[in-house]
């Protein structure tokens, strides 16, 4: 029998079955994926085969086999740091949700995102959350970002779930598509699912005051059916998207404008570091190539940690 993933705890899958109906399903023996050096074989949003047990008169699901993957997304696993968690598989759209404040989202998290998303064939829309919050000096830091990364090519969208603003075209984008919401916690990701999908009444909780970042409301990631057409999947907050399993060399391609020009560098092999006459470097000079994407570049390939919050998710 077939039937796609719902929920994942580490041990137990929930799995709805081509008849609409869910059952709780468990790991048939150990699962290793070819080439995926993953701390969880199966991920919410994975098409699996399961047979059905009788166990002491309850009925319990046994995951034979998974799918092919059209794509899937991950995160460094935190305990394990040459493993990767797979955050979801199959997905049509990723958002990430920015906030400027309460908490921030620094732009190397949003890089690194990105390069995920490229790296896994993941299409990324990056959401401006709480628009309402924001000054008129930080609606212009806003807007900065947003010029930033649509000039790159990235779609993004200011949104607000309090005000309504832009739920609607949100709600536009997601119909008929499956799509998981990331980032850190307290960026408002169940308020604005709720916002889209009031029946769904996902758990939200205030701002912690006391360190201004948000209480963990989602534990594990959960794909839920929209009424409209299409699934949302809800994601705990993400402490980082800590790359792993990547060559230096192949790092520059997933910035898309680093791709665009890395023919003009003098060498094919150019790692946009030390070399001379680099198009990257001399675009950072000529502003024509940011320098926080820069920045962010020189993290991941030197292998420094991306600007984690104190409140992260751990595994």
């Amino acid at each position: 029998m077939n039937g796609t993933v719902y929920k994942s705890t580490g041990s137990w899958y929930n799995v709805k079955g081509e008849d609409g109906s869910f059952i709780d399903c468990r790991i048939k023996g150990k699962f290793r994926i070819l080439g995926i050096k993953s701390t969880n074989p199966v991920a919410v949003g994975d098409v699996v085969e399961f047979d059905i047990q009788d166990k002491a008169g309850e009925q319990v699901g046994v995951i034979t086999a998974i799918h092919e993957r059209k794509n899937y997304i991950v995160r460094k696993s935190v305990n394990l740091s040459k493993r990767t968690h797979i955050i979801a598989a199959n997905v049509d759209l990723a958002f990430m949700l920015v906030t400027l404040k309460e908490p921030v989202t620094f732009t190397d998290f949003i890089d690194r995102f990105l390069v995920t998303c490229e790296a896994y064939h993941v299409t990324p829309i990056l959401v401006f959350n709480k628009i309402d919050q924001y000054t008129e000096e930080e609606l212009i830091q806003v807007r900065d970002l947003i010029d930033l990364y649509t000039d790159i090519g990235y779609q993004t969208l200011e949104v607000s779930a309090a005000t309504g603003r832009n739920v609607a075209e949100f709600k536009e984008m997601i119909k008929g598509k499956t799509s998981i919401f990331s980032g850190h916690s307290g960026v408002g990701k169940s308020t604005l699912v709720n916002a889209i999908e009031p029946g769904l009444d996902l758990k939200t909780a205030e701002i912690s005051q006391q360190h201004k970042q948000g209480q963990h409301t989602t534990t594990f990631a959960e794909m839920f059916d929209l009424s409209f057409s299409g699934q949302i999947i809800d994601t705990p907050g993400i402490k980082g998207f800590g790359i792993v399993d990547m060559e230096n060399s192949e790092i520059g391609n997933y910035f898309p404008e680093f791709f665009a020009i890395k023919g003009e560098c003098k060498f094919h092999n150019c790692l946009h570091l030390d070399e001379p006459k680099c198009a990257v470097k001399q675009g950072v000079e000529s502003g024509t190539v940011a320098w926080s994407r820069y920045k962010s570049y020189l993290q991941i390939i030197q292998g420094e940690e991306e600007n984690y919050r104190t409140d992260a998710y751990a595994e």
